[in-house]
C-alpha cells in the first residue's frame, strides 16, 4: 500500500466518480481504477460499491478511508517536521516566565534574540510556576524562568541571576 493509493481512495470517496477522482489526482482513469482495485485486493475487502453512475464507499471502506485521511495528514506533518529540522532557528522558541521576572527578562531576551536569530519566531508566556511547569512538561514551552529552588525530573536547572530579597 502506498500514500498514492491512499490519496486515490480519498479522492474517489470525495468525488464519487472514477473520472473526477482521476482528474483531481492528475492521473488517467485506468491508472486510478487499477490502483484502487490493487488496494482492495491487498486489503482483502471491497472499499467501494460500484454502479453505472456513482461509486460509494462500503461501510468498511468508510473506516479505511477515514484512517487513510489520518495517515495522509500525518505524512504531511512528517514532511513539515523535516522542513523545520533543516533550519532549527526557523522553528518557534516557546519561553515562559513567572510574572515577577517577565517584565525584566523579556525585553532583554527579545532584543538579544532578534540580533542573534532574527528569523526565529518567539512565543512568550507569563504565568505562575505551577502553570509553567505543566506547559514545560507537556512540551508547550521549551524553557521557563522561575524562582529557585525548582526541582523536576529530567529538567536541567540553571541559575540566571541572583538578587537580594528585601
Amino acid at each position: 500500500m502506498t500514500l498514492t493509493e491512499l490519496r486515490y481512495i480519498v479522492a474517489l470517496r470525495e468525488t464519487g466518480h472514477f473520472r473526477k477522482a482521476a482528474e483531481q489526482c492528475n492521473v488517467s482513469q485506468p491508472t486510478l481504477s487499477i490502483a484502487v482495485k490493487k488496494l482492495e485486493e491487498e486489503l482483502g475487502v471491497p472499499l467501494f460499491e460500484r454502479s453505472r453512475h456513482k461509486v460509494s464507499a462500503t461501510p468498511v471502506g468508510e473506516r479505511i478511508i477515514a484512517q487513510a485521511r489520518t495517515v495522509l495528514q500525518e505524512s504531511h506533518n512528517l514532511i513539515s517536521l523535516a522542513e523545520a529540522g533543516k533550519d532549527p532557528l526557523g522553528s518557534v522558541l516557546a519561553v515562559g516566565a513567572i510574572y515577577t521576572v517577565g517584565p525584566y527578562l523579556f525585553p532583554r531576551l527579545v532584543t538579544r534574540l532578534q540580533k542573534l536569530a532574527p528569523q526565529m519566531p518567539l512565543y512568550i508566556d507569563e504565568s505562575y510556576t505551577a502553570n509553567l511547569r505543566g506547559k514545560l512538561a507537556s512540551g508547550q514551552l521549551d524553557a521557563i524562568f522561575v524562582a529557585l529552588p525548582f526541582t523536576e525530573p529530567d529538567v536541567v536547572t540553571r541559575g540566571v541571576y541572583e538578587e537580594p530579597f528585601v
